[in-house]
């Protein structure tokens, strides 16, 4: 499983650049296609009140670190609806989350340590695209949450400009570019990245309609791999208006379990 950084699309620049760019920052401290936002607003939508949250691929809880204001904030913490937050990963790490009620660390490829219909909300937050095994994956998420239950999901989608450069840039000078682009990206974040669970036919593939309440959409947030270049920035940002909704830079997975 995977840290909620890696492989994402958070934006690495310092937020006074972003507030430069999104004067509607001044009202409430987030961008307009913060995807952070948009994705968490959603999942505390359909989070029940006192529900039980597994939150897979919890990490260390970076989407907490550094200030990203208020709202940014209450939204990940899942508007404190919930009582309780356990945090799965694969990664020891998982146990320095200051954020859970609990932390397991879970071995990859293995079923989930948990009961049958434990969870009324499954959150993979950066995850999907270090799924090795789509089917044993998704089958051990339908298996503990409960009828009746959303898995929500935020994940690159394989054909966006981010997934196909980093795909094509597996090399040293590859690895040298992402760290110009991301220059705040910790090195311990690199994780495998297969993309077998990370287009729109696939996600409708792994999670039938016989099964599932599909509410997946697309999503183009802030540029996230610009580095410090205004040009490079705003050529992205065109690049996202004019694709179709197929090449969409994340896919944010919204899921309800069938009987």
């Amino acid at each position: 499983m995977a840290d909620s950084s890696r492989g994402g699309t958070r934006g690495v620049e310092p937020r006074d650049s972003n507030a430069i760019r999104h004067p509607e920052m001044a009202a409430g401290g987030y961008a307009s296609n913060n995807g952070t936002v948009e994705f968490y607003q959603r999942v505390v939508a359909v989070l029940p009140q006192d529900g039980v949250v597994l939150d897979l691929g919890a990490g260390r809880g970076s989407d907490f670190e550094g200030d990203h204001g208020a709202w940014h904030h209450w939204l990940i913490q899942l508007g404190k609806r919930h009582s309780c937050r356990i945090g799965a990963d694969i990664d020891p790490i998982v146990q320095t989350h200051a954020y859970l009620d609990q932390a397991v660390v879970i071995e990859a490829g293995q079923p989930l340590p948990f009961p049958d219909q434990s969870f009324d909300l499954v959150l993979c937050d950066w995850v999907l695209e270090h799924v090795d095994d789509p089917n044993q994956f998704v089958a051990e998420i339908r298996r503990v949450l409960k009828v009746g239950g959303w898995f929500c999901a935020r994940t690159p989608n394989r054909w966006s400009y981010f997934s196909v450069g980093a795909r094509l840039l597996k090399s040293r000078l590859g690895n040298r570019l992402l760290r110009l682009l991301q220059a705040h990206r910790p090195e311990t974040d690199k994780f495998p990245k297969y993309y077998r669970l990370n287009t729109l036919g696939a996600i409708h593939q792994y999670l039938p309609a016989t099964l599932w309440t599909n509410a997946t959409y697309t999503h183009n947030p802030d540029p996230g791999y610009a580095g410090n270049s205004s040009a490079f920035y705003h050529l992205i940002e065109l690049y996202q208006r004019l694709i179709p909704k197929t090449l969409g830079t994340v896919i944010l997975i919204f899921a309800r379990r069938l009987g």
